[in-house]
């Protein structure tokens, strides 16, 4: 498995592991979407994930639902963001009471 990190702070030569990406993050992903292989998972960066969408190269979203409420947290999006609109395309439930849900997005 490929490990792509982004990030405008991290230097490669400290990370031999994975690779660093720190700009052009629309041209790596539309090559690495283009190349053979399975799926890509973003994990984390609202901002850079609001970014993805808002180019149309997010085909899909997972969320899960943690069966825990706080009084505060960090928002899947930071806003302002466009509006998109999610068709539910399957789920699980978890024996720990955790619901992941994944959409299908288009823009709407």
């Amino acid at each position: 498995m490929k490990t792509l990190v982004f990030s405008r702070t991290l230097r490669q030569s400290d990370y031999p592991n994975v690779t660093i990406v720190s700009d052009n993050q629309r041209d790596v992903l539309t090559a690495l979407k283009a190349a053979p292989g399975k799926d890509i998972w973003l994990f984390g960066g609202g901002a850079l994930f609001r970014s993805l969408i808002e180019e149309g190269i997010v085909d899909t979203v997972e969320v899960a639902v943690i069966p825990i409420l706080l009084c505060a947290g960090v928002p899947l999006m930071p806003g302002p963001a466009g509006r998109f609109k999610l068709s539910l395309d399957g789920h699980k439930v978890y024996k720990s009471g955790i619901v992941s849900l994944e959409y299908l997005i288009s823009p709407g």
